[in-house]
């Protein structure tokens, strides 16, 4: 049996105040005509018995929740929780909750949690895709958070400028010849990262790419990135796509005795809270998520409130019963913001300085070979 609501209800604050329950819920809902004064009145009696608003009642008479749903694609990683607090905090200034579902890095089951909470009556959804991922339709606005170069993106940090600024950063350190560290080639931001990265390089400048997922699927989760014949090669400059995998590459060079960065330097992307702590420091980009929740809850609460307004794009990985397989097209409802990408900030630390002379390059050459 359900529990019985125990607080004060709106016939308890009428009986007190002396008007009908349906002027107490004129005056709470700021409907109806009821006098200033009155209103004044009854919401000082209803703080004054400690009355809560029943969120079902609520729902049945507006028609909405006042909850969101937030999508992430992999709650471990220590971005993704600082990203549903910005979310979050949002979401509550613009008078509405938010239930998390973690998508744990598989699309199918990014698709099975974007169901289950609308089947739990959210008003709206904010979906940090898996790889880049569509959304399909669906009943409810989506706001899209993941790079401009996404289709229907909603908005996103500006992830190719802020691979140019990186570069630049370290092109005006002297270095010539690059390591990117990417983890999975079919991201769009991680290509946006890198791609903005090599947009900032001249014709003087030799760069080589891995990616370390297909590394692991082959050789496990303690295999070598391999980073140490990179730099008997030459390259002066690695630069991961993350703050994780930067890392990563931090803790295998040191192992082989290399220093950084005195012998090649290391950054990373996303700023997260270990950045400024490990040794030496991270230089990273770091994101303003505060901004990017701001936008996207906004165009997303815009949207519910107002007019619905849909695209029509091509279908994408993500598949449902709504999507038109023979055309390949499906309406997607995701929501468009009047800002679509923020700059992101270049974050300069220990990580990062001058490259290595040709003459220290030489010595390092014949330390490693053991001449």
């Amino acid at each position: 049996m359900a529990a019985s609501r125990t607080g004060p209800n709106m016939t308890q604050i009428a009986k007190a105040v002396g008007v009908s329950s349906a002027t107490v819920s004129n005056a709470l809902s700021g409907k109806g005509r009821v006098s200033p004064e009155l209103v004044e009145k009854i919401r000082a009696k209803a703080a004054e018995l400690g009355y809560v608003p029943s969120s079902a009642g609520r729902a049945l008479r507006t028609g909405r929740s006042n909850v969101l749903g937030l999508v992430l694609p992999d709650i471990s990683n220590p971005l993704f929780p600082q990203i549903a607090q910005a979310m979050e905090s949002a979401a509550s200034d613009a008078g509405y909750g938010v239930l998390i579902a973690d998508s744990r890095g598989d699309v199918t089951t990014q698709t099975q949690a974007i169901a289950r909470l609308i089947e739990r009556g959210v008003d709206g959804l904010v979906v940090i895709p898996r790889r880049g991922t569509r959304i399909g339709s669906v009943s409810c606005p989506v706001a899209m958070v993941d790079t401009p170069s996404t289709p229907g993106n909603t908005v996103s940090a500006d992830h190719w400028e802020g691979g140019a600024q990186l570069a630049r950063h370290l092109l005006d350190l002297g270095h010539r010849k690059f390591l990117f560290v990417g983890h999975d080639g079919a991201s769009n931001v991680q290509n946006d990262r890198i791609g903005g990265m090599k947009s900032a390089l001249g014709n003087d400048v030799s760069h080589e790419t891995i990616w370390i997922e297909p590394m692991l699927r082959r050789q496990g989760d303690d295999t070598s990135l391999g980073l140490l014949g990179h730099v008997k090669s030459g390259v002066t400059a690695i630069a991961a796509v993350s703050d994780l995998h930067a890392l990563r590459v931090l803790t295998e060079l040191q192992t082989a005795g290399i220093k950084v960065p005195e012998q090649v330097s290391v950054t990373g992307f996303d700023d997260l809270v270990f950045a400024p702590v490990v040794t030496p420091s991270l230089t990273t980009v770091h994101m303003d998520m505060t901004r990017i929740a701001q936008i996207a809850i906004a165009a997303l609460t815009k949207e519910i409130e107002g007019p619905r307004t849909t695209t029509v794009t091509n279908a994408g990985e993500i598949d449902t019963p709504e999507i038109d397989h023979k055309n390949g097209a499906t309406v997607q409802q995701t929501v468009k913001a009047d800002t679509s990408k923020v700059s992101m900030k270049l974050m300069v630390r220990a990580s990062s300085g001058p490259a290595a002379s040709s003459d220290t390059q030489a010595l390092m050459e014949k330390l490693y070979n053991g001449d």
